[in-house]
């Protein structure tokens, strides 16, 4: 059996794979030119690039799983049928604190419309991630994979969340439609959602 840190070694070499991968196909990026410039703030920082997803090239489903803050399990095949509002996020990052109040009004407007938001912390533990749900008044579930990452493994190499924060869109099937990478608008996030439950 491998020990933790083993797996976490594993873990942060694939995704430092994946993530220079990205930035080396694109050098006039902005991730790009984050990631080059080395400037220790520990997070590359999304310019808010909005990507949609046609149905015919979304691909297979992509399953996923993990412990949330309150200490369920929380599994994609519970969302079957469900449009998934997918949010990447950690307590200390500005632009996830800047955009909660935009999630926590978006996700007011699609109660009762078949669409559930989830968080996905990648580097807090629950008590902190906790906490950041009473400040800004969050009710969804986040799962907190910052030990495993595994569900941030799981979109790797089809859409690569390679900003936090980062908000995936997911359709009904469970394939991503749309993705944003930074801190996200919410009249931009109210016209993606309602494309995917408009979706027939």
């Amino acid at each position: 059996m491998f020990s933790k840190k083993v797996i976490r070694g594993a873990i942060a070499a694939a995704l430092a794979v994946a993530l220079s991968l990205s930035v080396s196909g694109c050098s006039n990026d902005s991730l790009a030119e984050q990631f080059k410039a080395g400037d220790n703030k520990n997070y590359i920082a999304g310019d808010g690039t909005v990507s949609e997803f046609a149905e015919a090239n979304r691909g297979e489903p992509i399953v996923w799983s993990g412990p949330t803050e309150s200490g369920g399990i929380l599994k994609s095949d519970q969302l079957a049928g469900v449009v998934v509002v997918m949010n990447y996020w950690y307590a200390a990052c500005a632009s996830c604190r800047a955009e909660a109040p935009d999630l926590v009004a978006v996700n007011k407007m699609f109660v009762g419309k078949n669409v559930q938001f989830v968080g996905v912390n990648v580097r807090d533990t629950a008590a902190t991630a906790l906490a950041f749900d009473r400040t800004f008044e969050i009710t969804w579930p986040s799962i907190i994979d910052a030990q495993s990452g595994s569900v941030l493994l799981a979109f790797t190499g089809l859409v690569t969340p390679q900003a936090v924060p980062t908000t995936l869109v997911i359709d009904k099937k469970g394939r991503v439609a749309a993705r944003v990478l930074g801190q996200v608008q919410a009249g931009t996030l109210k016209a993606l959602v309602q494309r995917v439950v408009d979706e027939k």
